[in-house]
């Protein structure tokens, strides 16, 4: 059984994942974090619980979410999963950084390509692959079918959703991916996004002003 630990990280108050489950194994997902003190703060967080981190996720490479890549990838040795079509994207971070005023060290390491419909496997748990292109080209979501909740990156908000005004997204792709590949998903199924706080399924199918 997977546990959801949840970091803010960055100016851009991004949300950071770290499941992990009885074995001791884990997964972390869009690391944000920016400066020293917020890599120290997932450190310990892993080295606390005795953590053995297996895998490097990204849900999608806007450069809130990589932030953290090359330190992972430091730290323990991990190298980065992530959809073929993010790769631009990962390529123009830095530039985006620069362009933010947030500098910082990209990751360099090998790249591992995942699309939907692949499992992702962390001992006895799994997570399918859902793709979920509009924010960005190759965004892709985690979703735990046994456990109910899915790491839904930026395509889904509590009462919002994912900006489309970046390079390579697209406003109408948003929508039909959150219509087909989450709105799909049962009601009682728990949205951990890639900012602000979890929601549901079945809330935003409710009250998110944008689907309605």
């Amino acid at each position: 059984m997977l546990t959801i630990q949840s970091f803010v990280f960055s100016p851009i108050m991004e949300n950071t994942y770290v499941l992990y489950n009885e074995t001791g194994e884990c997964i972390i997902i869009d690391p944000g974090c920016y400066d020293q003190q917020e890599e120290s703060e997932l450190r310990s967080f892993i080295t606390k619980h005795k953590l053995t981190p297996k895998l490097l996720l990204n849900t999608h490479c806007h450069l809130d979410h990589v932030f953290g890549n090359h330190f992972v990838h430091q730290t323990w040795k991990l190298e980065l999963h992530l959809h073929p079509a993010e790769k631009i994207v990962l390529d123009y971070a830095p530039e985006a950084g620069s362009r933010w005023n947030l500098p910082f060290r990209n990751y360099d390491g090998p790249l591992h390509f995942i699309k939907g419909g692949e499992m992702i496997s962390l001992g006895a748990d799994q997570l399918s692959i859902l793709e979920a292109p509009g924010h960005s080209p190759g965004h892709i979501c985690f979703y735990s079918s046994s456990q109910q909740f899915v790491i839904g990156g930026d395509v889904l908000f509590r009462r919002s959703i994912g900006r489309t005004d970046l390079p390579g997204g697209n406003h109408q792709q948003l929508l039909n991916s959150i219509r087909t590949q989450l709105f799909t998903l049962p009601d009682a199924v728990k949205v951990y996004p890639g900012h602000g706080e979890p929601t549901t399924i079945g809330e935003e199918k409710r009250g998110n002003p944008f689907l309605t």
